[in-house]
């Protein structure tokens, strides 16, 4: 018995096959193998066919098949992750109407930002929890004011992995996990933002299907079946955004569970279970995967637009010529705990919402000619990426989340000792590091959307423990002083 699973990027789409009764990968492979096209027809904007996804995604999955060589009739159900606030846009038909916008276009942003005046900061925080921001729902403003005859053809709206569910089972359906990272779910009346939808001018109609997390959303039919090569019949049973599939994947279900990711950009995400939101919404807040309207599981989610690139920038343009990451971290740890007061302000890559939208850029602070190095400098990177982290949980603690232990998978920054203990020494939480993937996450969360798991706890069973980083309790006045420095420096540039 096998569960199969992919993850919808924006750069490729994984597609893993976990035996369920083991919880062990038996096959993944991703497509395309470099970077997936992104439509960039002006600066700011960012698009993609979802076509692309679904022959990614068919790649991929004749891949694992083929390597794997199991019956198609031994998968017992599908599940899928996908990159979070695209917009898909279908008409009665079920055919796109233009290429999807995704969730590095901003050209939603003004009319985010022009409905969070007039509908008022109160009104939206206590009702969808957010600003209205550049999210789905405001990548269709731009759509209606400037595409009005494409505008009104559409049937229904969606995100990319209801675009996927829809072509593996033929139905348009969505989650409320899905509809509030859309902007488009009320959490204080529980139902659809019907108020959003008026102030845009959108007919509630276009809204799909409302179905659950975990449940049975839909089977393979016989056209898709043919296309993957797999069986008829299948049920697609579970479907998340990305980084709600990743905590998933962490098994990070509870309040107070932490999950984080430290790629080109960075990632903390817990979990809270009551309504609460910031004032100044430099944090976003959606529906987790086990939420319900009876029982209170928000995601919290912090994002750093600088991260994992300031690490590559670093590494081209800082560290000796010629060494990987590896060699790169060890010259790192060769500074002290605070780089001996050099900081680096991490924000180089664009306007970060935890600033509240401001565009700050990288800046470094503090070195002396005669006494710093690469290393300060390389170290002082590291350490500001982590700060950086660190003032965003400092909002989540305010939301009422404490943190005290964080799940990661065993990757990218996390990989770096100084980078994972840094974060442990500044934080005081406990991180505990492991080998999964969103592609795999998806697979288990399907097998408790189609009830052959009974909870998260036997589904995650055998999730594979690497690695826990403990503070280290003579290093921690270190790492405080150090963050201090570099949140006053910040200060100075807000």
């Amino acid at each position: 018995m096998y569960l199969l699973g992919y993850d919808i990027g924006s750069s490729s789409v994984k597609a893993s096959l976990v035996n369920a009764e083991t919880g062990k990968t038996v096959a993944s492979d991703f497509y395309p193998k470099t970077e997936a096209e992104i439509i960039a027809v002006k600066a700011g904007w960012a698009e993609q066919r979802p076509q692309q996804w679904w022959d990614c995604l068919k790649h991929a999955t004749a891949s694992i098949m083929a390597s794997s060589g199991i019956d198609p009739k031994e998968i017992k159900a599908i599940g899928i992750s996908y990159q979070m606030h695209g917009l898909v846009l279908v008409d009665k038909d079920k055919q796109p109407l233009r290429p999807a916008i995704i969730w590095c276009d901003s050209r939603g942003v003004p009319y985010g930002e022009k409905a969070f005046g007039a509908l008022g900061e109160e009104k939206c925080l206590s009702h969808i929890l957010n600003s209205p921001g550049n999210f789905t729902a405001t990548k269709l403003a731009w759509v209606k004011e400037n595409e009005p005859e494409l505008f009104e053809k559409i049937y229904k709206i969606m995100l990319p992995g209801d675009y996927v569910a829809m072509r593996l089972t033929d139905r348009i359906c969505t989650t409320v996990s899905g509809l509030s990272e859309m902007m488009l779910w009320d959490f204080k009346e529980g139902k659809v933002a019907d108020f959003l939808l008026e102030y845009f001018g959108y007919d509630a109609d276009i809204i799909p299907e409302i179905v659950p997390t975990f449940s049975v959303q839909g089977l393979v039919s016989a056209e898709a079946a043919a296309e993957l090569g797999l069986a008829e019949g299948i049920p697609v049973s579970y479907r998340a955004g990305d980084q709600p599939n990743n905590a998933l994947s962490l098994n990070v279900f509870n309040p107070g569970e932490i999950a984080s990711t430290a790629g080109t950009s960075g990632v903390v995400y817990g979990v809270l279970g009551e309504v609460n939101y910031d004032l100044k919404s430099r944090v976003n807040t959606f529906a987790h995967v086990n939420h319900t309207n009876d029982r209170t599981r928000l995601g919290v989610l912090l994002c750093i637009n600088g991260t994992g690139i300031l690490n590559s920038w670093s590494k081209r343009t800082v560290a000796p010529e010629g060494i990987g990451y590896a060699e790169m971290n060890d010259v790192a740890a060769q500074a002290p705990i605070g780089a001996a007061g050099v900081s680096v302000i991490p924000f180089g890559n664009g306007a970060e919402r935890v600033l509240q939208n401001k565009e700050v850029n990288c800046s470094i602070h503090g070195v002396n000619f005669l006494t710093h190095n690469k290393s300060h400098l390389l170290r002082a990177a590291q350490e500001g990426i982590v700060f950086s982290f660190m003032y965003g949980m400092e909002i989540m603690e305010q939301m009422g989340m404490p943190i005290n232990k964080i799940h990661a998978g065993h990757a990218n920054m996390f990989l770096s000792p100084l980078f994972r203990n840094t974060l442990a020494g500044v934080s005081g939480a406990t991180i505990e590091l492991y080998d999964t993937d969103g592609s795999v996450g998806a697979a288990k969360g399907a097998g408790m959307g189609a009830r052959i798991y009974k909870d998260n706890n036997e589904a995650f069973a055998s999730l594979e423990k690497i690695e826990v980083i403990e503070p280290v309790a003579a290093d921690r006045q270190a790492y405080v002083e150090a963050y201090a420095l570099w949140k006053e420096r910040l200060m100075r540039e807000l």
